[in-house]
């Protein structure tokens, strides 16, 4: 009664039927971990956003003013003058942009002379 081309179309149509589930589950595993990565983004997102309105509240002249006034006496700030600013190039080379004799010369002198930042001697 059941011819062999019955028998193929019954293992075709089985096999269509296990292939069609896999790719079912497949999609969804990857449909699973786009929401997961859509949801790790908008936490990160968010916890940008928080940091960047913590970091406008913390960097807000008036409130930086009062932190130097009231610490003042103990970091020794002082306003920067315009002569203290330099160009790049009128920088004075650095110890890696020497010559290799110039630079082991250099290693064993302390640097008392060179002043940065605006901080009072």
């Amino acid at each position: 009664m059941l011819k062999t081309i019955d028998f193929v179309i019954i293992a075709l149509m089985a096999a269509a039927a296990v292939m069609t589930f896999h790719i079912k589950f497949q999609a969804e595993e990857q449909l699973a971990e786009i929401k997961k990565l859509e949801a790790d983004i908008r936490l990160e997102e968010d916890t940008i956003d928080l940091l960047n309105a913590d970091w406008s509240l913390l960097v807000q002249p008036g409130r930086l003013q009062n932190l130097v006034e009231t610490h003042n006496e103990d970091l020794g700030l002082e306003i920067t003058e315009p002569h203290q600013m330099v160009r790049p190039e009128e920088l004075p080379a650095r110890v890696r942009d020497l010559p290799e004799p110039v630079r082991e010369m250099m290693a064993d002198l302390p640097d008392n002379e060179t002043v940065t930042g605006s901080v009072a001697q």
